[in-house]
């Protein structure tokens, strides 16, 4: 009789107490909004454009990824068809998410696939395009109106939250080359590829209760610069969520974007090469799909930090002046601005507050960085702590490239002079890789992943 009073007992427990967290598992919901400018903008990415946008191949999509734990604790992923979040928009949506939701930084990944077809946003680039009063009247309407979008799609993707199971593995693919160590015009003529390269397709795929498939994340290291023009789209990452979403009715694809700072698909320029890449990238996540995926414990850890990384000294005012008057444009507007901004007594940027933020779902490893990261840092953390692990880059804020160490050494585009490009007065310094592996190190060992032996 004790006995029956005991299942009984724990029967009404169950029902009324909230201990069945554990039993419940992961919870997720997702929410995906269309946010292609309805004006002509400016688009983001190459310098040599001249004029806005005039069409679209496809829409823009900003996508959202809530995930509880059994615990109840949240965390909700962004995935985004543009060129970057600027760090101030970035902090304006956390600091939103944070006041309506609760959600720490830690808690948020506002990721960019990069597209060079998405459009200009406030705060970036603010040196490549020469935009007058009434071009930057249309990028401060439309940033304002995305950041209220994406704080509203985190919330619908919270309020949907229901019972999944999570999986993961990586696939492969091979259409990114390294396009500092092989000469895009020379390509047809190699037999080799050269220098670093990480072909890894993460994949993550949510199923709900009844084993269907409700979602897909899917990343990948390569620039999204196969097309340069003036219509919308996402590129090769764009056309891959659509290939898989035509394959899964009513399954949410969010594509995030690898440590592709050196990484571009070659060959390109073409919109059918932009289909193939798409087609490709999507075949790659299908077959992970379709075969033995580890499944994911209902525990969700998060750790983010922003470190200050030191610049290298800025340029002289006789080199400023130098290069505003013969510079390329968009390096004259960078040096007459710097000028304009030390006569005002302004003082340059010293160093640049640089976010990195881990997450573990289960035993999956979730490495994101700020900025251009290049591709050498996912190899590193890698073999650090295993060829499992998924790593993302542009993540929360894009400032500039992120080089390595060698990079950094070598100069050249990733190495010095797209600083330019992003605004910053100087390169990194050169103890910049160093610090950012440090702490991507630190935060490892807080959220209790550990280094191979």
């Amino acid at each position: 009789m004790s006995n029956r009073i005991g299942v009984v007992w724990l029967l009404w427990l169950a029902v009324f107490i909230d201990i069945p967290a554990s039993a419940q598992g992961w919870k997720a919901g997702t929410a995906r909004v269309i946010i292609t400018p309805k004006e002509p903008l400016w688009q983001a990415g190459y310098a040599s454009r001249t004029h806005p946008a005039d069409g679209k191949l496809h829409d823009l999509w900003a996508k959202a990824l809530a995930l509880e734990d059994s615990t109840g604790k949240r965390a909700v992923l962004v995935t985004t068809d543009m060129l970057g979040f600027p760090k101030a928009m970035s902090d304006r949506i956390r600091a939103r998410l944070n006041s309506q939701f609760g959600l720490s930084k830690a808690q948020v990944i506002l990721n960019s696939s990069h597209t060079h077809s998405g459009p200009v946003l406030d705060n970036a680039l603010q040196d490549i395009y020469p935009l007058d009063a009434k071009e930057q009247a249309k990028i401060d309407r439309y940033s304002r109106w995305l950041e209220s979008q994406i704080v509203t799609l985190a919330g619908q993707a919270l309020t949907k939250l229901e019972p999944v199971k999570l999986f993961a593995q990586n696939g492969v693919t091979r259409f990114q080359v390294n396009r500092r160590n092989n000469k895009e015009g020379a390509l047809v003529g190699q037999s080799e590829l050269k220098g670093p390269n990480d072909y890894a397709v993460p994949v993550i795929k949510l199923v709900d209760a009844a084993g269907t498939l409700k979602a897909i994340v899917f990343g990948y290291a390569c620039h999204p610069t196969v097309l340069d023009l003036y219509q919308w789209s996402g590129d090769y990452a764009g056309f891959a969520q659509l290939e898989l979403e035509k394959a899964h009715p009513g399954v949410t694809a969010l594509f995030f974007q690898g440590a592709a700072g050196d990484q571009n698909p070659l060959p390109r320029r073409t919109i059918p090469l932009a289909r193939q890449y798409g087609r490709e990238l999507a075949a790659a996540v299908d077959r992970v799909l379709d075969e033995s995926m580890r499944n994911l414990p209902p525990q969700l850890r998060t750790a983010y930090s922003e470190i200050e990384l030191p610049l290298s000294a800025p340029p002289s005012e006789a080199e400023l002046t130098k290069t505003s008057q013969d510079g390329e444009s968009y390096m004259k507007r960078w040096a007459t601005r710097l000028l304009a901004e030390k006569k005002q007594g302004k003082p340059f940027l010293t160093s640049y507050p640089y976010p990195l933020q881990i997450w573990q779902l289960g035993n999956q490893p979730i490495l994101s960085f700020g900025g251009e990261l290049v591709v050498q840092y996912a190899l590193d953390c890698k073999k650090r702590f295993g060829q499992d692990i998924f790593v993302m880059g542009y993540a929360n804020d894009v400032m500039g490239y992120i080089p390595s160490v060698t990079i950094l050494q070598e100069g050249g585009y990733e190495g010095a002079t797209s600083q330019m490009v992003y605004g910053l007065p100087s390169s990194w310094a050169p103890e910049v890789p160093n610090l950012i592996d440090r702490e991507i190190n630190r935060l490892a060992e807080q959220i209790g992943l550990t280094t191979l032996k």
